[in-house]
């Protein structure tokens, strides 16, 4: 290794708020020392209560693994350019919300985020204040959703302590990881750190005064579910499926998971996604191409309710795609669809 490999590889790496990587915005010290695998630097912030150090740092141990050797042993320190005298004291809880929901699902590509997207929309139609938070460290969806990929969440002062502002979209409030990496750039973190970033993007953020607060989980059971689990104080969860057999059973696990006694989180229902399709000029006709009912079955079966039954139409998905989710067009059937769903929750 040498340096200009580590000045390379932390150019992958950018600072949230400015959009610049670390060697543009100058953070980087002249300090790189490099001896066999090992090797040092420091990184220099503007203040020691930045919101944004510990992710970066990660970030950047990251980007040297990744780039230059995945077997360096990276030491990093940290430098300020402006220091507090006394460390502050914080006793007020970090997220103000009246309901605290996760939304969950035993696999991937049921829909669940599109179904958390349009959930908050319909909630933030309603009138109600709505914060979404996009925990899916790996495969973050709700930026492209919003048509917010570009955006970058910048830090504020509230009450002495400096926060992430989250980005404000069809009255929502949202973060997400997307915001802070590269896009066209995997996430290759271990489950630590990825739980880590998702505990500060909770506790670390003007979240304001909330009506609903509502998670994108990963997919399946991880440690950041577990994290989550212990940082927030869920008031609920619902359970996304597609009516095909083995996502019922990936549904089935989540439930359990959130009905065990050491989590034990009541599950609000299940909805049940691409319940059939619907061609757009045989309006009247259902196709039921996963299945037909087993998303209502297995509420049936585990005694949650049913909250709703979601079309296989191409309008969602192109409403999606397009960063503009269904919801927003009132009259709309699907956009129907979410708004009872969202009634239900209420």
């Amino acid at each position: 290794m040498y340096p200009k490999q580590i000045i390379d590889a932390l150019r992958h790496v950018r600072y949230p708020g400015t959009g610049k990587d670390l060697v543009e915005a100058g953070m980087l010290e002249d300090d790189i020392r490099i001896s066999g695998l090992e090797v040092s630097f420091s990184l220099i912030f503007d203040k020691d209560n930045d919101p944004f150090i510990k992710s970066l740092v990660r970030a950047a141990e990251v980007a040297v693994q990744t780039y230059v050797d995945e077997n360096a042993a990276v030491h990093i320190h940290t430098k300020f350019r402006q220091q507090r005298l006394a460390p502050e004291r914080h006793e007020e809880p970090f997220l103000h919300a009246a309901q605290v929901i996760a939304v969950h699902s035993g696999k991937g590509g049921v829909g669940k985020s599109t179904v958390a997207a349009n959930l908050a929309v319909a909630l933030a139609q309603a009138g109600f204040r709505v914060g979404l938070l996009d925990a899916d460290i790996h495969g973050p969806s709700q930026p492209k959703m919003f048509h917010t990929e570009d955006c970058r969440p910048v830090s504020v002062e509230v009450n002495g302590r400096t926060l992430i502002q989250p980005i404000e979209q069809y009255g929502v409030k949202m973060l997400s990881i997307g915001f802070f990496v590269d896009p066209s750039q995997a996430v290759i973190w271990r489950g630590g750190m990825a739980s880590n970033a998702v505990k500060q993007l909770v506790q670390d953020a003007d979240w304001g005064d909330l009506d609903y607060f509502l998670i994108d989980m990963p997919p399946g059971t991880s440690d950041i579910h577990l994290t989550l689990l212990q940082v927030l104080p869920l008031t609920g969860a619902v359970v996304v499926t597609t009516p095909q057999p083995v996502a019922l059973t990936d549904a089935r696990k989540g439930v359990d998971m959130f009905r065990n006694e050491k989590i034990n989180v009541p599950v609000l229902g299940i909805i049940e996604n691409m319940a059939w399709f619907t061609p757009a000029e045989l309006p009247e006709n259902r196709y039921y191409i996963f299945g037909k009912d087993g998303g209502k079955r297995l509420a049936e079966e585990l005694d949650v309710p049913l909250l709703g039954q979601i079309p296989l139409v191409q309008s969602i998905r192109e409403a999606g795609d397009e960063g503009m989710p269904v919801a927003l067009q009132m009259g709309h059937p699907a956009a129907k669809a979410f708004e009872e769903i969202a009634a239900k929750l209420k």
